[in-house]
């Protein structure tokens, strides 16, 4: 199988990404428990590029196969498995001897998603993560029935999905951005409320905004001092939710009489641990919910372009440049 592989790792993504080599591999041998995929799309991340650089929280024996999201149909079984031979199936793969970026791919039975014959190939290879993180972290502002939620990273997928959510619930939501490139983009799209960070007056923006439409929900993915200053213009008993931290800065400028005197509270989103917390055959009715939602085209994963492995530095490097853009899709 024709694969792409890390030799090593490096903190310089540039010299990460022309590091790495397209290699016929072995088909790998199946554990009991394990599948074998023909891969039809995978995708890239950010977890991707912070894999490749070592700064992951998953770091794997190198040489190793990147790719950590794709889709594909399942042609072989280990001896545990039964039945999937023939199955559509999304996965997240994070074992050491496998990754999506291949011609072929291994996955656990546990770590993958039976799809619907009609879910779009394209959409598939982004489904196990972003929609799901969404959806989960979703559930909280729900639970508040706040009237608003602030986000940064709006230029995100799963930013892109949260504010979908929100209309569909009938909340307003207040999309923060980095630059004003972005913001137009949103607005184009019909948001309604995007401050860009960048601006001079940003922090007067967000205070008044937040005191006009009282949320008591926020989504952080960048961390630094901005969380501090979302937190700090949360309503009184609030929630701010950690899900990332693009800034590579720790959380700061929090109003410590916030948490004291107006019960605003920080808490942190890990989708792993979500699923774990799931009952019985909830994570698949919730499955086929939002299946359902990309079939009807309400639901879309944005993508920017698709590579095929060969070209897949060509592709990084275009992902690098602008990742607002959307997805990058590799194909085998």
């Amino acid at each position: 199988m024709k694969s792409v592989v890390l030799p090593d790792y490096n903190k310089n993504v540039l010299r990460a990404m022309l590091s790495l080599k397209i290699t016929d591999l072995e088909i790998p041998e199946l554990k009991d428990d394990e599948v074998l995929i023909k891969t039809s799309a995978s995708v890239c991340n950010p977890s991707d590029i912070a894999f490749i650089q070592g700064v992951y929280n998953i770091v794997k024996p190198v040489p190793a196969i990147p790719g950590f999201e794709g889709a594909g149909e399942i042609v072989k079984e280990g001896k545990n498995v039964s039945g999937l031979i023939g199955k559509k199936v999304s996965a997240f793969v994070q074992s050491n001897s496998s990754g999506t970026w291949s011609e072929y791919f291994v996955a656990k039975t546990t770590d993958i998603i039976v799809l619907d014959n009609n879910m779009p190939d394209e959409q598939s290879a982004c489904f196990t993560v972003n929609p799901f993180t969404a959806y989960g972290m979703f559930e909280k502002a729900r639970q508040l029935q706040t009237p608003a939620i602030i986000q940064n990273a709006s230029g995100s997928q799963v930013a892109a999905f949260l504010r979908k959510m929100a209309e569909e619930e009938g909340m307003l939501m207040i999309d923060i951005v980095r630059k004003e490139e972005t913001a137009k983009t949103l607005r184009d799209e019909g948001a309604k409320h995007v401050l860009v960070e960048s601006d001079e007056n940003f922090d007067d923006q967000l205070k008044q905004i937040s005191y006009q439409l009282k949320p008591h929900m926020a989504f952080d993915a960048v961390g630094g001092p901005l969380s501090g200053k979302i937190y700090n213009a949360l309503a009184p008993h609030s929630e701010m939710m950690v899900y990332g931290g693009l800034s590579n800065k720790p959380m700061s400028e929090l109003n410590v009489m916030g948490a004291i005197f107006h019960n605003k509270i920080v808490s942190g989103f890990n989708l792993i641990d979500w699923k774990s917390g799931l009952k019985a055959n909830e994570f698949e009715s919730i499955s086929h919910s939002l299946q359902k939602k990309f079939i009807d085209g309400i639901y879309k994963t944005k993508i920017d372009k698709t590579v095929d492995i060969d070209n897949i530095i060509k592709g990084l490097k275009s992902y690098l440049g602008n990742m607002s853009a959307g997805k990058l899709l590799v194909k085998p």
